[in-house]
């Protein structure tokens, strides 16, 4: 079978299913996006290996790499996608539509229709002028637990210079951005009769006493750590939903609060843990065994690349902008610790990430094709074949 055109790549990605889900109604394998890319990318003569991750052997890492010696470009990007509310979209998620000069399906720009764009350009690139090695990593989880992405230390060599990560950022380069923390406190009372508070424990008022000292933790460390590479400078916090009790006439017994807290680039998340325990401390000496802190996924940290590096230079002349930061996170710490040069660049905006009739616009199609014609080149190829 022969390589598709690129609509019909991004048809045929667009087209096989890949959430990923803490909830398992929604939760999909991503094997079938993994064999196509896997059978597409032997046909440009790539070695392929595909990776159970050891979390869920039915999620798959794929790395794909074509050329000789050590170094090289990685390029890399996710092959889930986060769910989708049917109400909301006006087409059909799985089916690539195009109407008003536009692209529509999910994942076409979180994230499948990278690979297609990298895909079609490595189809003009011929391997005998590669000086450098290029590897294509596709990666499962990285909307929930970020599962694939740590363990890319799995694959045995895998030592890039240069990666690049193509998540949307109009082709911006992206050279650092917040981590993130998500934490679900859970307080557990006594239940009882209303009219008599001595009968029980209220998990609402307890609850009260936490947000209380959250609220302070909150503007110590927006004062204590900063960073002017960003928009919002400081680490932000965000109670994201409580949900308590049952009945107006009976103690609350239980209270749940879920936050979540997005470090900065070079801030200790072992630091900010003990942080946080110790400001929690008295409420939990107040109510023992009443109060209880969990994380809801592993911490990512925040990443942060140096400006002065080749990568960064290259890609800034290329955008044709300078090299900025951004307050969500991705796959970039991950991989910056293979000990290569790494930035966040790839088609599309974050603002259609993670939202109904999520769309790529055609006209953005051309100029985006030759920036990573000009990156791949300018990092993996003889002059010859520029």
């Amino acid at each position: 079978m022969s390589i598709p055109s690129f609509f019909k790549m991004y048809q045929a990605l667009i087209a096989r299913p890949s959430i990923s889900s803490l909830d398992p109604s929604w939760d999909h394998s991503n094997k079938a996006v993994i064999e196509l890319l896997a059978d597409w990318l032997e046909q440009l003569d790539f070695d392929v290996e595909i990776q159970p991750l050891t979390s869920n052997p039915s999620k798959f890492n794929l790395l794909a790499k074509r050329g000789h010696g050590s170094g090289g470009l990685l390029l890399s990007g996710h092959t889930d996608t986060v769910p989708y509310d049917q109400q909301r979209w006006q087409f059909d998620p799985f089916k690539l539509t195009e109407k008003d000069n536009r692209w529509y399906g999910l994942g076409s720009i979180d994230m499948k229709g990278f690979f297609a764009f990298i895909i079609e350009e490595l189809k003009q690139l011929p391997a005998q002028y590669q000086t450098k090695p290029i590897m294509i990593l596709a990666t499962a989880d990285e909307e929930t637990t970020m599962a694939g992405a740590r363990q890319v230390d799995q694959f045995t060599n895998l030592k890039p210079d240069f990666c690049i990560i193509g998540e949307p950022t109009e082709m911006q380069p992206i050279r650092a951005h917040k981590g993130h923390i998500t934490e679900s406190i859970k307080v557990i009372g006594r239940t009882g009769h209303s009219s008599d508070p001595s009968l029980g424990l209220n998990a609402i008022e307890v609850m009260h006493e936490v947000i209380e000292k959250l609220l302070s933790f909150k503007q110590i460390i927006s004062h204590k750590y900063s960073n002017k590479l960003f928009d919002i400078h400081y680490p932000t916090m965000n109670f994201g939903s409580i949900h308590g009790g049952d009945n107006a006439n009976r103690i609350c017994g239980c209270c749940e609060l879920q936050l979540d807290i997005r470090p900065l680039p070079g801030m200790s998340i072992t630091d900010l843990y003990g942080d946080l325990n110790q400001l929690l401390k008295p409420v939990m000496l107040k109510y023992p065994n009443a109060v209880e802190l969990i994380a809801m996924h592993e911490p990512i940290a925040g990443f942060e690349q140096a400006p002065d590096g080749a990568l960064v230079a290259l890609a800034e002349r290329i955008a044709g902008s300078s090299a900025q930061a951004v307050n969500y996170c991705t796959e970039a710490p991950f991989l910056q610790q293979l000990g290569c040069q790494t930035l966040v660049m790839g088609p599309g905006s974050i603002k259609q990430a993670h939202q109904p009739n999520e769309y790529l616009e055609l006209d953005d199609i051309k100029t985006t094709a030759a920036q990573f014609r000009r990156l791949i080149k300018g990092l993996c190829f003889d002059d010859i074949s520029r």
